[in-house]
């Protein structure tokens, strides 16, 4: 058993048999007593199980708290006070589960003295065995490269000081440069460059497809990554195997411009990668709020939906939808709608200039019934429909049509790290007013999303959001702008 699984089934255990012990614990009958003499916990009943029933109770509770910790049983690098964060947010969720089983069957239900009691100690035993455990950072030893892209593997190789395994690559033998090409020599692989051989000196351990089978089998610690395009789904896929493993990422510095990395000054040729893929307990929570959110929306605006596709078609000869293509995860397309706010064709005679919401100032290709929808975001209702498909999300950067998104990538080399998450209906930069038009603005923003998202960051942007939607809403009744209202 590799050191990985091995701490997998420590943790795992170790988790399990301190929630039962804890159970165990505030069940006694000394615990009980002295627990009944507090003035709060006095008024619950003490109701110690006994029996089969005493059995199912430990069982359903150890199952509980060790199912919600699953995210923290890999053998990742953390920092302390991250590990002690991510422990108490799972074991209230554990609680909470706990509650409600409680509350729909008395017969599997934890007594309330014994769910209240056992909650502080779990708060503090659980995140001090996982910090007892953790792997410290500085162990990362035995490490590969994994890519496409056999000069950024050889010149890993050369200037690298970590101890190699070896490398995965698509193919034995790969073109490195014109002039350059790469040949395989028994188990050693060497670069031929200006007519000279340059011993690599690691073994090929495989095509990209054994990466999972590598991990595991090698006991990797390290995986420097090495690809071509670091904004396709290859790259991505590697990456969430990594970090699905509890193993560090890092990449040649030369070559990470389109990645987000550490921040500190890297040591070496090397620098971590410093893109987490969301646990999957933050994932499904955000799918399930952007789904209730998406399916509340339509249901609650079905009215207004009516009104606004009326009072479009009278307005103006056309369609009430207006589609385009954006830009999403991996630099992928997808069809966006909104409520038509400007006449049919309207960018046939002028082209395509700006994204349909930068669109700003006065324009005689918006219609009055326009001009109220932008004013009030109402423009916007039909993206929710994307969010049910889930082509958006609820909080993410704003997508851009993908004319607009090569032309500001000639000038902002960092633009297509926002591709790295899933596209939302508004984001970090919506909030703060920075639009297309400052593509720097809004690319700072965007990334400091990337970097800082949660589920409880989402909260906070949706608030702001909804509350600039409220002010915008009050200063169109008022005839008057946000802005001379802020003043």
């Amino acid at each position: 058993m590799n050191s990985g699984w091995q701490y997998r089934a420590a943790s795992t255990v170790g988790v399990a048999l301190l929630t039962a012990a804890a159970v165990v614990i505030v069940n006694s009958g000394t615990v009980q007593s002295w627990l009944g003499m507090m003035p709060v916990l006095s008024r619950l009943p003490p109701d110690p199980p006994g029996g089969s029933e005493y059995l199912i109770e430990v069982g359903l509770t150890v199952l509980a708290v060790t199912g919600a910790l699953l995210p923290l049983y890999k053998p990742r690098p953390r920092r302390i006070l991250d590990i002690v964060m991510s422990a108490h947010k799972r074991v209230f969720a554990a609680v909470f589960a706990l509650a409600t089983i409680g509350y729909f069957d008395y017969t599997y239900k934890l007594p309330r003295l014994t769910l209240v009691a056992a909650t502080p100690i779990l708060l503090v035993i659980l995140p001090t065995w996982l910090v007892w455990l953790r792997r410290p950072e500085t162990d990362s030893q035995r490490t590969i490269i994994v890519g496409d892209d056999f000069e950024q593997i050889a010149s890993i190789t050369q200037e690298s000081n970590l101890s190699l395994l070896g490398y995965l690559c698509p193919t034995p033998t790969l073109a490195v440069s014109s002039g350059s090409e790469v040949s395989k020599r028994g188990s050693e692989t060497s670069v031929v460059s200006d007519g000279g051989y340059e011993a690599i000196g690691i073994d090929r351990l495989g095509g990209l497809s054994r990466l999972e089978e590598t991990l595991i089998e090698y006991d990797i610690d390290t995986v420097v990554l090495a690809f071509a395009e670091t904004d396709r789904a290859e790259f991505f896929g590697a990456l969430d195997r990594c970090y699905d493993h509890g193993i560090r990422v890092k990449m040649h510095q030369a070559c990470a411009d389109t990645v987000l990395t550490a921040t500190a000054e890297p040591e070496g040729p090397l620098v971590d990668v410093a893109i987490e893929p969301w646990d999957i307990q933050e994932y499904v929570l955000k799918r399930v709020f952007d789904m209730v959110f998406a399916a509340s929306g339509l249901f609650v605006l079905t009215p207004v939906i009516v009104v606004i596709a009326v009072a479009i078609k009278l307005d103006s000869l056309g369609p009430v939808l207006y589609q385009q293509d954006r830009t999403a995860t991996f630099g992928e397309t997808f069809p966006i709608y909104k409520f038509r706010s400007m006449i049919p064709d309207a960018e046939a005679e002028t082209g395509v200039k700006l994204s349909e919401e930068d669109t700003g100032g006065i324009d005689p290709r918006v219609t009055r019934v326009g001009r109220f929808l932008r004013a009030t975001h109402l423009d916007e209702i039909p993206q929710l429909w994307s969010i049910l498909r889930g082509d958006m999300s609820v909080v993410g950067p704003r997508p851009e049509r993908p004319e607009i998104d090569m032309e500001i990538q000639t000038t902002e080399v960092d633009w297509s790290k926002r591709w790295f998450i899933k596209p939302g209906l508004t984001g970090l930069a919506q909030i703060n007013d920075a639009t297309g038009h400052e593509p720097q603005v809004k690319l700072r923003y965007d990334i400091q999303y990337v970097r800082e998202q949660s589920f409880i960051y989402d909260m906070k942007i949706v608030i702001r959001q909804i509350w600039i939607v409220i002010l915008d809403a009050v200063s169109v009744v008022l005839g008057r702008s946000r802005e001379d209202s802020d003043d």
